[in-house]
């Protein structure tokens, strides 16, 4: 399991005093991002193979408030890859300073090359790499069909 903490800072609070929406997306972004760092995926790294990670969703649940001047635990664990490494699902969870669980994310990616605008698996180097990354329980070899297990499509705009 990853671990990255955290220092709730006044731009991270809403109107109601209490850590907002956007600042678990945030923090969840920047904990992934040093995952990457420390497992070989640098930004150096996966410019070199001309390759970029985008976010398909991130479903949030929300247990517990935490407020402005409270440390907190952005944790990482894998919890799917798909067999050429395109395809990747993470579990984080937000504990408090006590170990209280604040909240839990299931989010899912993949990654792009950045010349042609399509999603592409890893190079084999970064495969064997994303081979090594700590598991979850709930790890499974992901699919196409993972990426639409919620049904949800593109609808056009009826003009």
């Amino acid at each position: 399991m990853y671990k990255k903490q955290f220092e709730i800072r006044w731009s991270d609070v809403d109107a109601n005093g209490h850590l907002a929406n956007s600042a678990y997306t945030n923090f969840m972004s920047h904990a992934r991002m040093s995952f990457f760092g420390e497992q070989g995926f640098s930004m150096p790294e996966i410019m070199k193979h001309n390759i970029g990670p985008v976010v398909f969703y991130e479903h949030m649940y929300y247990f517990k408030e935490s407020f402005i001047g409270t440390p907190i635990t952005v944790t990482i664990e894998v919890s799917g890859l798909s067999e050429d490494g395109m395809l990747f699902m993470f579990e984080h969870n937000f504990y408090n300073h006590k170990g209280e669980n604040l909240a839990y994310c299931e989010m899912q990616g993949a990654w792009i090359d950045l010349k042609a605008r399509k999603l592409a698996g890893l190079p084999d180097e970064l495969l064997q790499l994303a081979h090594t990354f700590p598991k979850s329980e709930n790890y499974k070899v992901l699919t196409k069909e993972d990426t639409r297990k919620h049904g949800v499509r593109p609808k056009p705009l009826k003009i």
